[in-house]
């Protein structure tokens, strides 16, 4: 794969606009040399995530040294040199001065100028234009990846600018694309202004709503195990599932970020985006195909089905000091916790109850998915108590995925206990890189392949479940209970799981194989 996608010769051969916007799992060929805009290239986003995904994609030979042009654009007045020297340090054994590192830092140049006004941009599509024009591309067959590293605040002036004045000047293959960061919105209406303003400037499939969940390799996983594997498919419902927990848990708090988090809280920040991603891979119908517009199809019609949150399931917490950053107010209601129980209303998972929770402050760090089966009728073992069957996918750190069943215990008495069947990653595919997801997530941006990111009518119906609730918390409706740092949090979360049927597992933990 990587040697096909890094054949990218400035050809000049023309494409229909119907090619140009189709669906890469097609194999539409793409032409053109390609051009990778960072805006917001001094921010800390960019400097973290963004650059060193790209660098990764240059050094696993997805981006050719000949072919591709990285162009970083801020407000910061800075050389090309000191956007470098700013980047190294972030690059894998950046700090070493590598070839690798050093070759990848002289494909990167940088403009300087407003998100606002038309002479920056200017700027910038000269810079561009003059890459495609030393490799003879010819005008209007380039591909241009913009990505905003930006507050969505700055999205609509960021993206009139971009159609004003870089765009693809006509249409010979070529595309212009825009890659967006979350947060996307705080509520639906916030959400729908954003999508409207950036919707009458750019078509859907030019469009990329990223949400790095998605470009983990245990979500991406969730597919092939579910409809790549007769033993879950006679499984996979209400029959047998008695609830999913899909949890992300921080043992540090917001760390320097208080301000910032204040303004969205643990719903926006990670339940209402990330969490219900991961909910929709796993509640969904087969889809016809592989096809992005096929997989996002079934994913909205998840979202279209889940009730509305009840108040007595929910339950938000603070963690104690919280409120003792001077940027956050002393007034703040703002949750760092939260557990919501959602209910999806169809044949598969009626009665199922799916478990959203998130926390900070909390007393280990991990995300992941449990899905606990219900008891074993007519139990001869009498070993409930033990707990029941769950399997589990662990999405970080040590990612695995394990099945937690009763076994006898070795001996001569037939004595039960809780074991697992294990797949560890780092045990079974020893000396396997697992991409990050940045790097995976930029690298279907550039083939076209929309299947990870979100569609705006699947945003909506994110938006729709959430925002009631959310505006019931911002007009301090519902207040936040306090919780120690370093806790599970609110007892009454574990109280409310209880009370949905969740059954906790006494005297088992897994432990991550060791090589």
């Amino acid at each position: 794969m990587a040697a096909a996608l890094g054949e990218w010769h400035c050809e000049k051969r023309p494409f229909a606009k119907s090619e140009s916007f189709a669906n890469n799992n097609e194999n539409v060929p793409e032409t053109g040399c390609l051009s990778i805009i960072v805006l917001g290239a001094s921010g800390d986003l960019a400097k973290k995530k963004t650059f060193p995904a790209l660098f990764n994609l240059y050094r696993q030979g997805f981006l050719q040294l000949n072919d591709v042009h990285i162009v970083g654009y801020a407000r910061t007045k800075i050389s090309d040199d000191d956007l470098r020297d700013r980047i190294r340090g972030y690059l894998p054994n950046g700090d070493n001065g590598t070839e690798d590192v050093e070759n990848f830092l002289l494909l990167i140049k940088y403009v300087s100028g407003s998100y606002d006004a038309p002479e920056g941009f200017q700027a910038l599509d000269k810079a561009i234009s003059e890459h495609e024009f030393s490799k003879n591309s010819t005008e209007g067959s380039s591909r241009r990846l913009f990505y905003l590293a930006l507050p969505p605040s700055v999205y609509p002036p960021v993206c009139r600018m971009i159609k004003s004045y870089c765009m693809n000047k006509s249409d010979l293959g070529g595309w212009t694309r825009v890659v967006v960061e979350k947060p996307f919105g705080k509520d639906l209406e916030s959400a729908e202004e954003l999508s409207s303003q950036i919707g009458e400037l750019f078509e859907e499939p030019q469009i990329y709503r990223i949400d790095h969940y998605l470009g983990k390799e245990l979500v991406q996983n969730l597919l092939v195990l579910r409809f790549a594997n007769r033993l879950f498919l006679p499984l996979w419902n209400r029959d047998n599932i008695a609830n999913v927990q899909i949890v992300f848990r921080e043992d540090f708090g917001t760390e320097g970020r208080g301000g910032y988090f204040d303004q969205y809280g643990i719903i926006r920040d990670i339940i209402q985006n990330h969490l219900l991603q991961v909910l929709c891979l796993v509640a969904m119908e087969k889809p016809v195909s592989l096809k992005p517009e096929h997989i996002r199809d079934e994913k909205v019609k998840v979202l279209q089905s889940v009730l509305p949150i009840k108040d007595e399931e929910v339950v938000l917490g603070q963690y104690e000091g919280y409120k003792d950053d001077p940027t956050v107010p002393d007034n703040s209601n703002t949750p760092t916790f939260a557990t919501a129980i959602l209910h999806i209303h169809n044949e598969r998972w009626e009665g199922v109850p799916f478990i959203l929770k998130a926390g900070k402050a909390l007393n280990s760090r991990k995300a992941e998915i449990r899905v606990q089966f219900k008891d074993v009728p007519g139990d001869i073992f009498r070993c409930q108590k033990q707990g029941r069957n769950e399997f589990v996918i662990r999405l970080q750190p040590s990612e695995a995925m394990y099945m937690k069943l009763t076994v006898k215990q070795p001996g001569l008495e037939m004595s039960t206990a809780q074991s697992e069947l294990d797949l560890s990653y780092t045990q079974r595919y020893q000396g396997v890189a697992i991409p990050e997801a940045y790097e995976r997530l930029i690298l279907d941006t550039i083939k076209g392949d929309q299947q990870h990111f979100v569609r705006r009518d699947e945003l909506k119906a994110a938006w729709e479940i959430f925002t009631p609730l959310l505006h019931r918390i911002d007009n301090g409706e519902f207040k936040s209970l306090q919780y120690k740092p370093g806790s599970r949090g609110p007892a009454e979360a574990d109280q409310l799981l209880e009370k949905v049927g969740y059954v906790q597992t006494h005297g088992y933990l897994w432990i991550p194989p060791t090589l």
